[in-house]
């Protein structure tokens, strides 16, 4: 079971601070939701753990090993689905997935994924949001890191894909630690283990919709 605990990472963007000493922790074996409203920090600390945007302080353990995030990618310890797709559009799925995983078991693992054999002769810019993404996802999944950092994996996709995709999360948690971002919170909250919001510079815990409520994040009239 591998291990990422940050015990304080801060991030200010000119006079606004987003977060000031907030500390997290994810194991294999585990999801943990962020949320927060836009602008709060959500995409920002993902992009500091995974070494691409420079925190102002950050003290970080990998298995009790001090870490430097902009190690972090060389290493492949931690692999990022961001917002945009890091896809090339012009190629064919088929083409796609030996660019990123050697040929053998992982290459077909994503082949015989489910619903990929009725994309694999279209290119990813013809693809639907909810196939580019679900493309995505087996790819970073099947690559060795221990722990994914995913950036709204559910943001404007297909109903459809939302089920697929919260399925295989539940399954690829048994050997990873991902850490998940989303503003669709009922797509969300049902796989996590465990919860947290960014506000007033902090990483509040949270157990469910009523504490999103009476945090802000949600409308509280919806519980009374």
């Amino acid at each position: 079971m591998a291990h990422l605990k940050i015990q304080a990472v801060s991030k200010t963007f000119g006079a606004k601070r987003l977060f000031m000493d907030a500390s997290l922790e994810i194991k294999t074996g585990e999801i943990l939701g962020v949320f927060g409203r836009n602008g709060s920090g959500k995409s920002s600390l993902l992009k500091i753990l995974f070494g691409t945007l420079q925190a102002d302080r950050i003290v970080g353990t990998i298995d009790g090993k001090t870490f430097a995030p902009k190690h972090v990618i060389g290493q492949q310890q931690i692999g990022y689905l961001p917002q945009f797709s890091f896809l090339p559009q012009y190629k064919k799925v088929r083409q796609v997935i030996p660019l990123f995983l050697e040929a053998g078991e992982l290459q077909d693992k994503v082949f015989y994924a489910p619903r990929i054999a009725k994309i694999e002769n279209q290119r990813v810019g013809q693809l639907s949001i909810g196939e580019r993404r679900y493309l995505e996802l087996l790819l970073l999944a099947h690559a060795p890191h221990p722990f994914l950092l995913l950036d709204e994996p559910f943001s404007m996709i297909e109903p459809l894909y939302k089920d697929i995709i919260q399925a295989f999360l539940t399954d690829i948690k048994l050997r990873k630690g991902i850490i998940l971002t989303d503003h669709y919170f009922r797509d969300v909250l049902p796989i996590t283990n465990r919860n947290i919001l960014l506000k007033d510079e902090s990483f509040l815990p949270i157990l469910g919709e009523k504490d999103l409520a009476r945090l802000g994040y949600l409308p509280e009239k919806r519980f009374r």
